[in-house]
């Protein structure tokens, strides 16, 4: 109980001669340093507020402002068209001093009307999205002025959330041109009698019901910042009832070829400071807004305000998303057992070697779990309903209450497994397959999954993380788990011996064993939770390769996009493994607009068709001149209806809003019914690499990320993600189920490889 007295900051006896006061010292030196800091983080929060809230001015204009009229006025002139007379004439003050203070108003009023002009000028400019449709090296006029406008209003270094009221609402597409499209993509999937009655249904809703839905999701749209992304997280995320593990929760992987240090606490102490770190930059604002490649063009930044302390509270209808301002700790599961790790001493951030001294202390803790605390984290990888009744019963008050909130309130959750993982051994793309499946759900009870993301630290140095779905989207935990590897590993490192760098300060109190009375009905659901999850897990299928034949560098080669042709050998693979097409799910952003998320980007287009049936089906060869023409117009359709999707005029957002509003007028579509209980059997994604800087691929190849993968989105079907690593490799990460015998992700992902290189061939071969 020795840490429990220096937590003590004074303590008092009643004696006969009165009251013996003692004060500790050290704990109130400590009481002191965590309220400076928390005083620090506030002050800095209010100077966040004022420098984003004048962007793109900045506060010191406001003094060049003042100064400009107060000169004008020097010179006999009214700049203000007589307002300043009339404020003199309400201010109880002398003659100089009204003079003075009207001029401070008037100049503040006029200082304000310009930065709300300023920000109109970027919102309009920001609005323009022509430029995306233009041919490379074929920019128009009005695009390059354009572009220099931009660049001039944002000229002062932005801060992270700097651009956030700049940014363009999405706009609700016009319900003729998205059912237009949405006939146009299931051309290729359906009969002529099955498109021919599709399209009567489509023609009836924009008769009927269409115009009326689309007046109120106009209505939310002027009042909303975004007219989808609420409903989407609510409805598609949290109100979901079944397991977030496998079905919502993705993964990312280390590094493909190197592990900086085989020791485990090492490792772990290493990432959860660079961790901690970007949660720093995070809320001091210091990190750059994202933006589109190669260009000035700022994306929405909505998503970092949850990355940490979060967690996904189960509810029996719908999940609650809960977020705490700030927490000074983390929580920890290593055999069966939970702690809570304190990572600020005195509002300081431990150092990485003072984190592997408390993880090491957690590895080296000899003690059992205590009876029912094990595999209490099956309840967050079962159903979510029976998760909610338990949670309330018996996880509201008490010891129980204490010990979740230490899980729910962490900055994020570090899981240290008992596995090695990796590419290694005899098997090393057996054990990467194996990689996968333990970041995707390890052993069903090993992981936290309702928070916004958990670390996994295995025994031999590997790391990775699994992510919780509904606060945010891939990219946004790839810009973190990018900027962890690389501090990890090119700033932070590691001595000869393996061990972080610094410091421990041996006084230090031990982490916090959690404490849990949890009774046999408690231990019974767990039990049923789990057989739930275990289930699930079983099911999944994952394999995961890295494709080194070719990558970006010959594509670009090509004058091709690289997305649009990995697009087009997956249409290409799925074709030769199933036998026919499918609708293809691509997730694309829709960050150019505030709070955006994603739309779907129907990947098998007419084109796409005509490329694969010609390649497979031809009765008559075809000459390299017609299949290359084929592939080019396919992957020119494809890029454009990512453009379109990137620019708010995707189909699927609109049309599941449009049956949202549907439901809350009670009032039902066939059409809209229909549309959105079509399975995806191929979804696809892929994860971008966005700070490249951080990596040297050039002199240090082997630090090559493997991405990261999901679950198949139908029990018939693949889920298919993919990074491509600089010039000469994509890193393919496939996934389906057991349970569907016409699925085999290794035999997919085969066939892909086949194919990536028969359509290399054909346009290289035109090329030469």
């Amino acid at each position: 109980m020795a840490e429990a007295h220096q937590a003590v900051a004074f303590q008092f006896t009643i004696t006969p001669e009165g009251i013996d006061l003692q004060l500790s010292r050290q704990a109130l030196g400590q009481i002191y340093r965590s309220g400076l800091r928390c005083w620090k983080k506030r002050l800095s929060r209010m100077k966040n507020r004022v420098l984003k809230g004048v962007y793109p001015a900045s506060p010191s204009s406001w003094l060049f402002v003042v100064i400009v009229i107060l000169a004008t006025m020097y010179t006999q002139s009214d700049p203000s068209m007589g307002l300043i007379t009339k404020i003199q004439e309400h201010l109880p003050l002398s003659a100089q001093g009204q003079t003075m203070v009207s001029a401070l108003l008037f100049s503040t009023l006029l200082w304000l009307s310009l930065i709300l002009a300023l920000r109109f000028c970027l919102k309009v400019l920001l609005s323009y999205h022509r430029w995306m449709f233009e041919q490379h090296g074929r920019i128009s006029t009005i695009t390059k002025v354009w572009v220099s406008l931009v660049r001039l209003l944002s000229s002062r270094t932005p801060l992270l959330y700097s651009y956030q009221t700049s940014l363009p609402h999405l706009p609700v597409p016009a319900i003729r041109d998205t059912l237009e499209r949405f006939l146009e993509s299931v051309r290729p999937l359906q009969s002529p009698a099955d498109f021919e009655r599709v399209s009567r249904l489509a023609a009836d809703f924009e008769r009927t019901l269409g115009n009326r839905l689309q007046r109120y999701l106009k209505l939310k749209a002027l009042w909303a910042t975004n007219y989808v992304s609420d409903w989407w997280e609510e409805y598609v995320y949290l109100r979901g009832r079944s397991p977030i593990m496998v079905n919502s929760n993705y993964y990312g992987m280390d590094f493909l070829y190197v592990t900086p240090t085989s020791n485990q606490a090492a490792r772990a102490g290493n990432t959860i400071t660079a961790l901690l770190l970007y949660r720093r930059k995070v809320n001091r604002e210091e990190l750059k807004p994202s933006r589109i490649p190669g260009t000035v063009i700022p994306l929405c930044a909505a998503q970092c305000e949850r990355m940490f302390n979060t967690t996904r509270a189960p509810g029996e209808e719908t999940d609650v998303l809960q977020h705490w301002q700030d927490s000074e700790f983390v929580a920890v599961y290593h055999r069966g057992r939970y702690y809570r790790l304190w990572v600020y001493r005195a509002g300081r951030l431990l150092s990485p070697r003072e984190i592997q001294y408390q993880i090491q202390k957690i590895l080296d803790d000899p003690s059992p779990p205590q009876a029912g605390e094990e595999k209490l984290g099956a309840l967050t990888a079962g159903n979510r309903t029976p998760w909610a009744r338990v949670r309330k019963q018996y996880f509201s008050s008490g010891v129980n209450k204490r010990s979740l909130d230490c899980i729910e309130k962490a900055a994020f959750f570090v899981s240290l497994d008992e596995q090695e993982e990796g590419m290694k051994g005899d098997d090393p793309e057996g054990n990467l397959d194996c990689y996968a499946k333990a970041l995707l759900h390890g052993k069903c009870y090993d992981r936290w999954f309702d928070k916004s993301f958990s670390v996994v630290v295995f025994k031999n140095g590997k790391t990775g993380l699994n992510a919780e779905h509904s606060w945010a989207d891939a990219p946004t935990v790839a810009h973190l788990w990018e900027f962890t590897l690389a501090t990890d590993a090119f700033q932070l490192g590691y001595d000869i011996d393996g061990n972080c760098r610094g410091e421990v300060e041996h006084s230090l109190p031990p982490p916090q064993r959690l404490t849990w009375d949890i009774p046999p009905e408690v231990q019974a659901q767990v039990s049923e939770s789990l057989a739930v999850a275990q289930a699930l897990a079983d099911d999944v299928d994952c394999h995961v390769f890295p494709f080194m034949e070719f990558g970006k560098g010959r594509m670009k080669k090509l004058k091709i996009s690289p997305d649009a042709f990995i697009q087009l050998s997956l249409q290409l693979a799925y074709y030769r493994d199933r036998g026919g097409f499918c609708l293809t799910y691509e997730a694309s952003m829709t960050r150019l607009f505030r709070e955006g998320r994603t739309e779907t980007v129907r990947s098998c287009s007419s084109e796409s068709c005509a490329f694969v049936l010609a390649l497979e089906e031809r009765k008559v060869p075809l000459t390299k001149e017609e299949c290359c023409s084929l592939f080019r117009k396919a992957a020119e359709k494809h890029q454009n209806l990512y453009r379109l999707a990137m620019t708010g005029s995707g189909i699927d957002r609109h049309l599941f809003c449009l049956y949202v509003v549907s439901k809350y007028l009670g009032v039902d579509s066939p059409f809209l019914k229909e549309v959105l209980s079509e399975p995806w059997r191929l979804s696809t994604s892929q994860t971008p690499v966005q700070q490249m800087e951080l990596f040297d691929l050039v002199n240090h190849p082997e630090f090559i990320s493997l991405g990261g993968g999901f679950g198949p989105v139908a029990d018939d079907g693949y889920g298919v993600s993919y990074i491509i690593v600089g010039e000469n490799m994509v890193n393919f990460h496939v996934s389906c189920k057991h349970s569907c015998k016409e699925t085999v992700s290794e035999r997919a992902s085969s066939t892909r490889k086949q194919k990536m290189v028969l359509c290399a061939e054909y346009n290289i071969t035109l090329k030469l």
